[in-house]
């Protein structure tokens, strides 16, 4: 078994010596710092290269959560807590519900804070992770692996393909002998890390890059931002509430106390509020445009334009 793991392994391009970093133990502060940064150049012109799989990955994720699915993540080690944190950060950000969109990490929430390695060989817990959380045909399923070898994610993207549901499967390798088929692959291979092996450097990058993409561009298209301001926000600390007012402020011209009056008319909504100011209704029609038109303010807007809402 462990020689089956070195045979898995030693070619793999995140695993590989740096030819620019082999004496990067010899240098000045200031060297390193140079060289890490020269490497990390590289991390989003590999992932440009990626946006055509991307943008797949976005309209899947946007079907699914039009249609009452949920967005899954699943990883082990960083690539786990990456997705455990972009799915923590997408309710504040955009008022979804926390089960909406969720990460699953190999050993559960204390390995967000400390490293058990041995969690990521486990294929079978991959999937009963997910049969934990009732994955059915209509979500999405994530997996994140830089090697594209982690046994926890196979297990986990297998089942999610057994129960029908739709897969993505990004990792930093190049996308030969794959032994699942996922829906879409997002493969950006940045070459071998400043040290050798050490996937949260490089590869770490180009998933939270992805990441963030992932969910920003399916909440932009599913009307959570208006213009480029987060609109869909729910007001749970002061900052959040304070940001209300000044999304209303830039996006209407109002002042700060017409913005606090607005919200309280709108019942905290910042869309509701956005649209009676604008277009110059009462809360009734502002949200039944809203609902028309699936939440989106833009759409919202020209539909009592026009005269249909």
């Amino acid at each position: 078994m462990p020689r089956d793991v070195f045979e898995q392994i030693k070619d793999l391009v995140t695993e590989q010596r740096n030819p620019n970093t082999v004496d990067i133990d010899s240098r000045s502060t200031p060297e390193i710092l140079k060289l890490i940064n020269q490497e990390d150049k590289r991390v989003a012109f590999m992932v440009e290269e990626q946006l055509p799989q991307i943008a797949k990955a976005v309209d899947l994720i946007v079907e699914s959560l039009k249609n009452g699915g949920r967005l899954f993540y699943i990883g082990a080690g960083t690539s786990g807590r990456l997705g455990v944190l972009d799915a923590a950060e997408c309710p504040p950000t955009f008022g979804t519900d926390p089960a909406m969109i969720q990460g699953v990490i190999a050993g559960g929430k204390e390995t967000l804070i400390r490293s058990r390695e041995g969690v990521e060989d486990n294929h079978q817990a991959g999937a009963e992770d997910l049969k934990k959380r009732g994955i059915k045909a209509k979500d999405v399923v994530v997996g994140i692996a830089a090697s594209r070898r982690t046994p926890y994610v196979l297990g986990g993207l297998e089942y999610a393909k057994r129960m029908q549901a739709k897969t993505i499967f990004i990792f930093c390798n190049p996308t030969s002998d794959l032994t699942v088929k996922p829906d879409v692959v997002i493969s950006p291979v940045l070459g071998p890390e400043v040290i050798a092996g050490s996937t949260r450097m490089k590869a770490g990058t180009a998933q939270k890059l992805i990441l963030n993409m992932l969910t920003t561009a399916a909440m932009i298209k599913l009307g959570k931002v208006y213009q480029n301001l987060m609109v869909d926000l729910k007001a749970t600390s002061q900052k959040l509430a304070e940001r209300s007012k000044r999304i209303i402020m830039l996006l209407t011209g109002a002042d700060y106390l017409q913005a606090e009056e607005y919200l309280k008319k709108a019942d905290h909504d910042v869309k509701t509020a956005l649209i009676m100011i604008i277009a110059k209704v009462k809360q009734s029609k502002a949200r039944r445009s809203l609902k028309a038109a699936d939440g989106s303010v833009r759409k919202a807007l020209e539909l009592i334009s026009k005269g249909a809402s």
